[in-house]
């Protein structure tokens, strides 16, 4: 078959400064990583407390790999299913103070489940314009129609809800921290608007969950709306370690999920082993505000001197922190340079970020100290400068 059209495509992605390659990391995830034998600065993990090579969460999971062996053997609902994953699933909804939860085996099954299964025919769904491409999906794939509204726009939100009166259910979505900008949803006035306008209100915590809130249960917690939130969703990819997903709420819809949600019936369930190191990590998490506070005062730090060399550079709170560069060609090469000196923090281009506004994106560790944070602020100075990004 011909495959000259394949060439061109990736010919004009690669004019476009948008090729990408996979680089192999040859270490854990902790501070200082190995890519082809040299050691560099890892300046772009979403494992945000450092749980992802802890030693307990290892000890866990090794101890239920003796006894349960290594995959689960089958999806939930057919032979899947082990003690480590109902235990699971009761610790979460623990944690997120909700009635019920239900897991997933990744934050994009999740999203996509959820959203195309309690959103049907003749339903609505309003969702921020920046959500999460799994959000977008989970929207495409339902048959409810899908309205977007301006980014945290609470203007917005509330003159399309107004419109919505002629539809039977209505959902809105957003992110609880915006994986690309660092920053929050307005939780308290989405809730208020829902409430107003008779709308079920669904949050995507991925970014949140083991960051935000003194028991680091996240944007909910952060905003003391922990019992307002109709559905909740997060990983255990990111804060937590591990690998999977939950969604949590009422009884009633975890019931209603674990018969509808096709990306939970129909997918293999996770490892009875990274069940039980993320109960583990939980545990961790609720019990320890040190490694939260850490973070976030990292996070602070850096914002600051980033923002005093001239860098374009949002406010926020959390460990997320994009540094604009604007066009992708120079957001790649800035990677780059920062790679050679000693500091690994990909580019974000589109259609990840909108055209303009490809960044780097870095994401701090708890793990992370603040010797590394003045190495980081050096390169960024000496790199920036180098190519005229600041003065």
């Amino acid at each position: 078959m011909n495959t000259k059209w394949v060439e061109d495509e990736l010919k004009v992605i690669k004019e476009k400064g948008l090729y990408r390659q996979l680089k192999t990391i040859e270490t854990p995830p902790e501070p200082r990583i190995k890519i082809r034998g040299k050691e560099l600065l890892l300046l772009s993990s979403n494992n945000y407390l450092g749980l992802a090579s802890d030693d307990r969460l290892i000890q866990s999971a090794v101890e239920v790999l003796q006894s349960f062996g290594v995959g689960s053997g089958g999806a939930r609902l057919t032979t899947g299913n082990t003690i480590w994953h109902d235990q699971l699933e009761k610790r979460v909804a623990t944690f997120k103070k909700a009635e019920s939860a239900l897991l997933f085996s990744s934050g994009y099954l999740a999203n996509v489940g959820v959203l195309s299964s309690v959103a049907g025919e003749g339903d609505v769904i309003l969702s921020d314009e920046l959500n999460h491409a799994s959000i977008v999906d989970g929207c495409r794939l339902s048959k409810a129609k899908t309205i977007i509204y301006h980014h945290k726009s609470m203007n917005d939100l509330e003159e399309k809800l107004r419109m919505t009166s002629v539809f039977k259910k209505k959902f809105i979505v957003t992110d609880g921290v915006f994986s690309m900008d660092g920053d929050l949803a307005p939780l308290p006035e989405i809730v208020a608007l829902a409430r107003k306008y008779n709308a079920y209100v669904i949050v995507d915590d991925a970014h949140g969950t083991g960051v935000l809130g003194e028991h680091g249960r996240g944007t909910a917690e952060h905003f003391n709306l922990e019992h307002e939130i109709d559905l909740m969703i997060g990983t255990f990819s990111k804060a937590v370690g591990t690998e999977g997903a939950y969604v949590a709420g009422k009884e009633v819809w975890i019931q209603y999920l674990r018969n509808k949600a096709r990306s939970f019936i129909f997918q293999t369930a996770m490892a009875p082993s990274i069940a039980a190191a993320t109960i583990t990590s939980i545990d961790i998490i609720e019990q320890n505000q040190h490694l939260r506070q850490h973070l976030l005062r990292l996070g602070k730090m850096l914002r600051k001197q980033l923002k005093l060399l001239g860098f374009r550079v949002d406010d926020g709170i959390t460990p997320i922190i994009p540094v604009i560069i604007g066009e992708a060609k120079l957001a790649v090469e800035f990677a780059k340079e920062l790679e050679e000196q000693g500091i690994f923090a990909p580019a974000i281009r589109p259609p990840t970020v909108p055209i303009g506004q490809s960044r780097i994106r870095i994401s701090l560790m708890a793990s992370h100290t603040e010797e590394q944070i003045g190495e980081v602020i050096e390169v960024f100075q000496r790199v920036g400068q180098s190519l005229g990004v600041i003065r």
